[in-house]
């Protein structure tokens, strides 16, 4: 998707979280951050993604993931949390390389 990892700051889902990432689509995976999970690309266009994700614990979902601009992506995501569904939108953006970097 041509997205570099950094420090990335996540907003449209609670308070704004940062986090560093080598590869910005772990944030398909955005629910289940603190989870092991694996991944699948199912489609890819150039444009966006859509990810397939099972994680440790019983949680999964689906995300699609639109690249804006080469700092900024829009992440639709559901899936099962907790034994409840869940969907939202979040919106990311590439604020900076990572500390100590």
């Amino acid at each position: 998707m041509g997205v570099d990892g950094g420090l990335w700051e996540v907003t449209g889902h609670g308070p704004p979280a940062r986090m560093c990432l080598a590869d910005p689509l772990q944030l398909a995976a955005f629910e289940h951050r603190s989870n092991s999970c694996t991944q699948s690309i199912i489609r890819s266009d150039g444009q966006s993604v859509v990810v397939s994700y099972r994680c440790s614990g019983g949680g999964f979902g689906q995300s699609e993931v639109f690249l804006l601009t080469p700092r900024s992506l829009q992440i639709d995501t559901q899936g099962i949390s907790g034994g409840e569904p869940y969907h939202y939108v979040l919106n990311a953006r590439r604020v900076g390389d990572c500390p100590g970097h």
